[in-house]
């Protein structure tokens, strides 16, 4: 997408009939039409000033001409005193939109409440994430990261040009003016101008070369707490638009008909019933891809008919290809390779020859089941084909992948698919797809309706059941580790064999697996601890069942296996748990640091208030680096009459300089709910390969009364800005069985807990 097309932010829902036409707008008649300032930075260290290279995101409501002039704009400002934000990563709840105003806000001196986020366009060339190799893309908890310098750059550069507006009117020297919550000042003269006073001046100023950043002892928004969200006024009165939300003149509504089975084909269709039903419109046959299979869809004028009709076909599968094997069958499959030598993924020193030394070598095997990503919005698209390209509005997390797949599909150029960037409820990793298989999904969908006679705008709906039972898991994993001590108390040698399904086999980042081994499988193994004999392998099967990156991807289940089998050292050792990982953190201060706030906080060195009668009380600890951020984790429990009670979660996170501490704060509660969730109920599990959990009653959600206290602790720091959206998740698990073995006695190696810990 080279321009940024949208309606008005605060149109209500319904129809799009009463709404104004998408405007296309170029930064040249943005600043000529508005009076406005425009600033645009590139993604290396330079500022650039803008170029005549297409169009720019709009203000509602605003008119122009076409034009072929875009600036790379992150920073807008208008005659209206609004100072508008383009954000290039995608808002799903995690605090993106607040972060990135942050950073602009802070450096412009702007006043919070002037500033505004809008969405960019779909265009790598200028929004590119530098982390994510130059795509245009949200994920790996790297927004932050990747637009911390870039976002205050753009800041600096505005407020610069700003004051040299005010310098040349009120002929004073730049040097004397200052700024503070959107008013321009010179105190000697007495003058003063807001930021829209001043922005049709400001635009014609040159974008300075050099930018001086402010001292972090001199910031006002960036580390204060109570800075309010961008994104919370718009969902707490219902006018942020979700995809769902989302309806144009003539739209249809589609809902799929999928095999029950993963690798299973429509043999036959018969849509008798379906059309007879008031309000369908047509039952149309679409084509698969890589990644996505192809099916039959329902076209109505609303879900609910679409669903009507779609439960009303008659339908008959071909399994030929599908995978029938359940969960179980194919863990056995898993635990006969893991007795086999796989890739080698890390080798340090001759744990073998270690092993086959020490006294005593504890072994055990850690299981995790497949999880469904489950979102509160499920995957859905609105597409519309026309003869100049395609549109689509969509909670936008890959637009690079998205848009140069939709555009090969459709023989255009990629600029000629419009991605109208919109809030995501949820993904979890889930709507960064390397096939874009919901996208494309959608797009077919309206490319067979449109060879029906229906040129239409098309909204692809995935009901609950489909996300659950249709989409892609967190892959399954077998963990066998073998470890000894050292005659020191150290841990001698370390051995691990990982069995899963690779993530980046077989799509756009297969580039990714060297040597036989995806780094999504087996980061988080055995790092940040001490040892002269470390050696992991790995085995990446494939089973028939579609897999994706899930919240903190390959840390999901190597800090379980890890933090587990270091809690059953220390036990071997006689060693407090806390002490023990203390110990083999000599030589990494930072990681030790965080385990030391988290401990400290925790009270560690006080023991538990004791339970009454036969109730038992337990503390576990875990620390995990995911995503550039270290996050320790204490967990209380309490378990009376067999029923396990999670008390109080004690976090502690180094994720750098911390930008809006609330927000790191939300996502490490948010963080720590969502792992808990797995850790007790969840598993998605396939009998005769049909996935069995249809719905939240099936596959269950944390209840509130199951939500412990969480206390969040954040480290100072100067450094660059890490994740925080995955980083909060991984510790859980293994602090939690942790607190149960130091509670009860018994070690928990296989999630989810809450059935096997009952029996």
């Amino acid at each position: 997408m080279r321009i940024l097309e949208r309606f008005a932010p605060a149109a209500p829902r319904g129809d799009a009939a009463d709404l104004p036409a998408p405007i296309n707008l170029s930064r040249r008649q943005f600043v000529q039409g508005m009076g406005g300032l425009a600033v645009g930075v590139v993604i290396g260290p330079a500022l650039t000033a803008c170029g005549p290279k297409g169009g720019s995101a709009p203000a509602s409501g605003s008119t122009a001409a076409a034009a072929d002039f875009t600036p790379n704009a992150f920073v807008r400002i208008g005659v209206d005193n609004r100072v508008i934000v383009v954000a290039k990563h995608l808002e799903m709840g995690q605090g993106t939109y607040t972060g990135l105003a942050t950073l602009v806000a802070e450096e412009l001196d702007a006043d919070w409440e002037q500033v505004s986020v809008e969405g960019a366009p779909a265009d790598n060339k200028r929004y590119g994430n530098a982390q994510m190799g130059g795509m245009q893309g949200t994920g790996g908890s790297n927004a932050m990261a990747d637009s911390h310098s870039q976002m205050r750059r753009a800041g600096a550069a505005a407020r610069a040009m700003l004051v040299s507006a005010a310098a040349a009117q009120w002929k004073v020297p730049a040097s004397e003016i200052t700024v503070s919550k959107g008013v321009v000042s010179h105190a000697a003269s007495g003058q003063q101008a807001t930021f829209g006073a001043l922005a049709e001046a400001a635009g014609k100023q040159t974008v300075p070369e050099t930018i001086a950043l402010k001292d972090p002892k001199t910031f006002t928004l960036i580390g204060q707490q109570k800075l309010s969200r961008k994104d919370n006024n718009d969902k707490t009165d219902g006018s942020a638009m979700f995809t769902q939300d989302y309806k144009l003149p003539g739209m249809l509504v589609a809902v799929v008909a999928r095999a029950p089975q993963f690798g299973g084909t429509l043999k036959s269709v018969d849509a008798t019933k379906a059309k007879a039903i008031a309000g369908v419109v047509d039952v149309v046959r679409y084509e698969g891809g890589k990644g996505y299979p192809g099916g039959v869809a329902v076209l109505a004028k609303n879900t609910w008919i679409a669903k009507q009709g779609r439960d009303a076909l008659v339908l008959e599968w071909d399994d030929s290809a599908a995978e029938k094997r359940g969960s179980n069958e194919i863990m056995a499959e898993f635990k006969q390779l893991a007795a086999k030598p796989g890739a080698v993924a890390k080798h340090e020193g001759d744990a073998t020859a270690a092993l086959a030394k020490a006294r005593k070598v504890i072994e055990s095997e850690y299981e995790v089941p497949y999880l469904a990503h489950a979102a509160m919005e499920p995957m859905n698209c609105l597409v519309h084909i026309t003869e100049q390209g395609c549109e689509i509005w969509n909670g936008e997390q890959m637009q690079t992948i998205d848009q140069n797949n939709v555009a090969v599909r459709l023989g255009l150029k990629p600029e000629q698919v419009v991605i109208h960037q919109l809030y995501a409820g949820g993904s979890f990793g889930r709507r960064a797809n390397t096939f874009s298989d919901y996208v494309m999904e959608a797009v077919n969908i309206a490319s067979a309706a449109q060879a029906q006679g229906h040129k239409v705008p098309v909204k692809m709906v995935w009901l609950r059941e489909d996300d659950m039972r249709s989409g892609y898991f967190r892959p399954m994993f077998l963990h066998r580790v073998r470890a000894a001590l050292s005659e020191d108390g150290g841990v001698l040698a370390w051995e691990q064999r990982l069995v899963g399904q690779s993530i980046a086999a077989d799509g756009p980042f297969e580039s990714m697996i060297k040597n036989g081994v995806d780094h999504t499988s087996v980061e988080g193994c055995f790092e940040h601890y001490k040892s002269a004999n470390v050696h992991v392998e790995l085995h990446s099967p494939k089973p028939g069942v579609p897999i994706q990156w899930w919240r903190s991807v390959g840390h999901t289940h190597t800090a379980f296996a890890k933090e587990s089998m270091i809690d059953e050292l220390a036990a071997q050792a006689g060693a407090d748990p806390y002490e023990f990982r203390r110990k083999l953190m000599a030589d990494f201060p930072r990681h030790r640091a965080v385990l030391e706030l988290a401990a400290e906080k925790a009270a560690w060195s006080s023991p538990l208030k004791p339970g009454e009668g036969k109730t038992m009380r337990g503390r576990g600890i875990a620390v995990q680096e995911s995503f550039s951020s270290i996050v320790a984790q204490v967990v209380e429990v309490t378990i009376t009459d067999g029923a396990l009670k999670v008390d109080r979660v004690v976090c502690a996170v180094d994720c750098g300089l911390a930008i809006n501490p609330d927000v790191i704060r939300a996502q490490m509660e948010g963080g720590i709910g969502f792992a808990l969730s797995a850790a007790l109920h969840n598993a998605m599990t396939l009998d005769k390969g049909v996935v069995q959990e249809t719905n939240f009653h099936l596959y269950t959600p944390l209840r509130i009364n199951e939500m412990p206290r969480v206390e969040v602790h954040i480290m100072p720091s100067a450094e660059p800005p890490t994740g925080v959206g995955e980083p909060g998740v991984p510790p859980l698990a293994p602090a939690l069985c942790n607190a149960i073995f130091a509670a009860t006695g018994k070690r928990i190696r296989k999630l989810p807990i809450a059935k096997q810990f009952q029996a």
